[in-house]
Order: C-alpha cells, then sequence, then structure tokens
C-alpha cells in the first residue's frame, strides 16, 4: 500500500506528501486513537487514521488540478466524496493536539533563526522558508 511506506523511497515520499516518513509516523501516533476514526461506519470504518492522514497531505501539498478531490481518490483508492470526509476527520484529529505540535519560536529563537536565513539567504527578519511549495497570492505582497 502506497501508505505503509514501502511503496515509495524516502525522496519520492518527501516529494509527494511535503513531510518525511517519521514525521508522519510521529504525527500519526498523535491521532491514531482519535474518536474522530472510531465512530466511522462501514468500510471507511476500517480505513487506518494513517490512509486519513496521507489523503490530508496530499490535499494539502496540492495545487490546482493536483488537489482536485477525484484526483486524490483515484490516487489513493477511495472516492471523492470519501477524500472531503477524510480531509475533515484528520484535520479535527490533528487540530486536538495544535498546542502540542504548533508553536512560535520565543524571541531568542526567532533571532538566531532569522540570522541564519540572513546570513544563508539574505532575507532579513525572516523566521521560516517553504519547500518550494506554490501559494497563489490574491494580492502582491507589501
Amino acid at each position: 500500500m502506497l501508505y505503509d511506506g514501502k511503496y515509495l523511497t524516502d525522496d519520492e515520499f518527501l516529494s509527494q506528501f511535503r513531510m518525511d516518513w517519521s514525521c508522519v509516523m510521529q504525527l500519526n501516533s498523535l491521532i491514531e486513537k482519535d474518536q474522530e476514526f472510531s465512530g466511522v461506519s462501514g468500510k471507511l470504518g476500517k480505513r487506518s487514521s494513517m490512509l486519513h492522514l496521507m489523503v490530508l497531505l496530499k490535499f494539502l501539498g496540492g495545487y490546482g488540478n493536483e488537489a482536485a478531490v477525484w484526483k486524490l481518490g483515484l490516487m489513493l483508492g477511495i472516492s471523492k466524496g470519501a477524500v472531503n470526509d477524510y480531509v475533515r476527520r484528520a484535520c479535527n484529529a490533528i487540530l486536538k493536539h495544535r498546542d502540542q505540535v504548533i508553536n512560535w519560536p520565543s524571541v531568542k529563537e526567532r533571532r538566531d533563526i532569522s540570522g541564519r536565513i540572513q546570513k544563508a539567504h539574505g532575507f532579513v527578519n525572516c523566521v521560516g522558508l517553504i519547500d518550494g511549495t506554490l501559494f497563489p497570492l490574491a494580492l502582491r505582497p507589501w
């Protein structure tokens, strides 16, 4: 299966899902026993939290047609309606842990990070870089 970590090399996995396998496994360990997944009946209830997480990551990492629910469903072997359900369930489960997994660096950490980024790339007062993912902007940044 695609989401068992054996189908893709580490580099392919990172390219496809924007996270490395160990981070995905760690995130899944936080959410795998969440009620979001246990309360689902029928065929969908038999799907693992890992598949939910993979669908969410592919959805969030896609842009334009790449993120089309029918394409994601086809790639991952689920219906397009299930893609929406999987994304919702995985988001709900992850957001319950947001205080644990999402944080803003302290003032000292921000200074250290921005100093390293400025030295390496020339960006002043920057505390984060994106992995090359395209983010469409409605307006020009100021």
